[in-house]
Parts: structure tokens; C-alpha cells; sequence
């Protein structure tokens, strides 16, 4: 049975750098990326995610769980981890995780090949290719793939 209402969902790519963010629903199973957040020395720029949550409302957050191509953890697994556990007390709303195995290259490889037929005009910079990312993981989660049971 179809949802009653549409459930807007944010999403997230964890970086050491920067995290990705997109956004979609699920009635359109649609994603779109968002600006990146920054992390600096002095940690994640958590006013800024407090304004996409503001902005956007979202009724629950997902956050990629990097993992290596055989589902072993990623080296930012735990860092990943972390950040969605510190996301989930400060937004006060249910994080699920999926896998984000390849995303960033794959994130990375449209981006350019859009470039290059020219339907994208600017550079690609790291910050498009992180929600980009964050993109694909919210488009994998819509359609039910990759799920982690925490």
C-alpha cells in the first residue's frame, strides 16, 4: 500500500573534509543534493546542519556507512558511526544507515561525464561530488538497498 503522506528524508555522506548532504521523499524516491557541510579543525559545522534541518524539516535523517566491496567496515566506519550516533541526539529524530560503498565514485563519474556533454557547465568541485554522494545513498535507501540493521 502506497504512503498517506510523503516522508522527507535528509541524508548524509560522512568526510573528514566535508559531509554531503541531499535531500528527497519518500513518494517520489527522488534525491537531490544539497550544499556540502564543512568539518575544520575545529570539528563538523553542526550550525549548519542545524539550518537543513530547519530548512527542510525532515521527518528522518541516513547516514552512509562506508564499507569495502566484500560489507567489511570502511575506515571511517567508526568516525561514520560517531557522527550519525552525535546526529541523532542533537536533531532529536530516528538515523538509519545503509551502505555507501562506491558512491563517491560513482557520484564523481556523472558528475564529470555531465561535464563533459555539457549539460554541467562549472568544474566539479569535491563539495559536488560529496552530495552527489550523499545523492546516490539517499536514492539506495528509497529503494530499500543496502539497509544496515543497527
Amino acid at each position: 500500500m502506497p504512503e498517506a503522506r510523503a516522508r522527507i528524508v535528509l541524508a548524509f555522506d560522512f568526510g573528514l573534509r566535508r559531509i554531503g548532504v541531499a535531500c528527497g521523499d519518500t513518494i517520489s524516491n527522488a534525491a537531490a543534493p544539497r550544499s556540502a557541510v564543512h568539518v575544520t579543525d575545529r570539528g563538523i559545522d553542526w550550525s549548519a546542519i542545524e539550518r537543513l534541518l530547519q530548512q527542510y524539516q525532515p521527518d528522518l535523517l541516513v547516514v552512509g556507512s562506508p564499507r569495502h566491496a566484500d560489507g567489511s567496515p570502511g575506515e571511517l566506519g567508526e568516525r561514520a558511526d560517531q557522527f550519525a550516533a552525535a546526529l541523532a541526539a542533537r536533531a532529536r529524530r530516528p538515523v538509519q544507515r545503509t551502505d555507501e560503498y562506491a558512491s563517491s565514485i560513482e557520484a564523481a563519474a556523472e558528475l564529470r561525464s555531465q561535464r563533459a556533454s555539457g549539460q554541467r557547465r562549472r568544474r566539479v568541485q569535491h563539495a559536488d561530488i560529496d552530495s552527489a554522494a550523499a545523492a546516490i545513498i539517499l536514492e539506495r535507501w528509497l529503494r530499500g538497498e543496502g539497509r544496515i540493521d543497527d
